[in-house]
């Protein structure tokens, strides 16, 4: 990381943590963070339900919730981009504060509620994207709405044309009941409904199912099966978890879902339990307090065909991004790997 990078940081950590969110995302949009361009190679180069990334590395869905910073995001060294989560109508989700910075923790608490613009503002900004970029979309569900399943399939429908992929996020903490659609029968009618309107496009796209970290096993084997039997394209292990164990922070009970370090181990061991679950016949994205190519790489090993990050980047900043993937290809060339592939789930 430079100086100006640390500087730029510690600068942002004197303001609220959402205030400096809203600040980051404006210096990205005036080019005023380090943006540096693709960062690929033969070894990095991955293929992820039918999409070709340069690298494996992608954003979560969260931090770019209303897909604001689209291009300058696309040269900060990411392989993907995922941005929402939209919702049909926008709502302007739970009241403030909302995030907090558990800092000796290198976490973050949120309960943000699906905070977001609707889908018409962002489709209208994704129709703006840069063409070279994969990105994709977090698919919610309004606070208030009637049909929560519904929504998934009225957002697909709304954006489909402007993105690489789309995902069903029934895994958020901050929506009261939301996470009730994880159900082995919720499921699979609301995934009925979504792939219904995939199977329609002019140009259908792979969708992927996002699910919790605070899953039971035999949770995790019902998902499983509902994922392998519904022709979704792949899953995303995991969201952010309500437990709570080991903090030392001041914020530590703050109420909303916790990402960043603590969630790590957590949701690799889920990450692995659906690999095996699955038997490797679904594309699994980990996600989960990375914030190293060491452990992007043990994501991997335990069954993820690509990652996903947010948290550390509060602590790190972008240059966080570019230093795992090329830390990555150093750790799969020193372990005799060729590809991303060859090293998928060899540690589940």
């Amino acid at each position: 990381m430079s100086l100006l990078e640390q500087a730029g940081l510690r600068l942002l950590h004197q303001f609220d943590p959402e205030t400096a969110h809203g600040m980051a995302l404006t210096a990205l949009r005036f080019g005023l963070a380090p943006t540096i361009g693709t960062v690929t190679s033969t070894r990095l180069r991955a293929t992820l339900a039918g999409m070709t990334l340069a690298n494996p590395v992608g954003l979560a869905a969260g931090f770019d919730k209303n897909a604001t910073a689209l291009r300058p995001l696309s040269r900060a060294g990411f392989g993907f981009i995922e941005v929402g989560a939209a919702t049909p109508r926008p709502q302007p989700g739970n009241p403030k504060p909302r995030l907090f910075r558990l800092t000796e923790d290198r976490a973050v608490i949120n309960r943000f509620g699906f905070n977001n613009d609707g889908m018409m503002a962002i489709a209208t900004r994704l129709a703006e994207r840069p063409r070279d970029a994969v990105i994709g979309l977090n698919l919610g569900a309004n606070k208030d709405s009637e049909n929560r399943a519904g929504d998934f399939a009225t957002v697909l429908a709304t954006c489909a044309a402007h993105l690489d992929f789309a995902t069903v996020n029934v895994s958020s903490p901050n929506t009261e009941k939301l996470r009730d659609l994880q159900g082995k029968d919720a499921l699979s009618a609301l995934l009925a409904g979504v792939m219904e309107i995939r199977n329609a496009l002019d140009r259908p796209i792979p969708i992927f199912l996002k699910i919790a970290p605070d899953l039971t096993d035999t949770e995790i084997t019902d998902v499983a099966e509902v994922a392998l039997s519904s022709a979704i394209d792949g899953l995303i292990a995991t969201n952010t978890t309500l437990d709570r164990d080991g903090l030392n922070s001041a914020h530590r009970d703050e109420k909303g879902g916790l990402s960043g370090r603590p969630l790590f181990k957590k949701s690799t061991r889920v990450l692995a339990q659906l690999y095996r679950a699955t038997e490797g016949k679904l594309p699994i994205i980990g996600v989960g307090g990375i914030a190293s190519a060491e452990d992007a790489y043990a994501k991997i090993k335990a069954g993820a065909s690509a990652v996903q990050l947010y948290s550390a980047l509060t602590y790190e900043g972008l240059s966080l991004v570019p230093r795992i993937a090329q830390g990555l290809d150093d750790l799969l060339k020193r372990d005799g790997f060729k590809s991303v592939s060859e090293a998928v789930g060899t540690a589940a």
